[in-house]
């Protein structure tokens, strides 16, 4: 994701706009999309501030945090158990996720499913 505007920028295109200039006219005064002055007007308006929001996630494990016992002794009781079942089994308990997700989050929590070959 790219940075977000300047809060100088931001700041000086909502007072464009509110000394009576144009939507239009603030977008080429100071060379910015229109949508950019129109999301600027509806943050202005709705929040009173013209600051961005925070990008990404938020950390943690979203989702799978309330789970992380129920994943961690799961894991530990059978080694043998595959992301994808993992899935299934998680899709039982009403959460619905990706393996993807499962794989980072055991190795957050520390945990490998990685299988060994059998014989060593």
């Amino acid at each position: 994701m790219g940075k977000p505007h300047p809060i100088e920028l931001r700041e000086r295109v909502v007072a464009f706009v509110e000394e009576g200039n144009s939507h239009r006219e603030a977008s080429r005064h100071f060379r910015v999309s229109p949508r950019f002055v129109n999301n600027m007007m509806i943050l202005h308006r709705s929040k009173g501030s013209v600051a961005p929001g925070k990008q990404g996630h938020p950390p943690g494990g979203g989702k799978l945090m309330a789970h992380s016992d129920w994943i961690a002794a799961r894991v530990a009781s059978n080694g043998d158990v595959t992301l994808d079942e993992l899935c299934v089994e998680l899709t039982e308990r009403g959460v619905m996720v990706h393996r993807a997700t499962i794989g980072r989050f055991l190795q957050r929590l520390g945990l490998s499913n990685k299988k060994k070959p059998h014989g060593q």
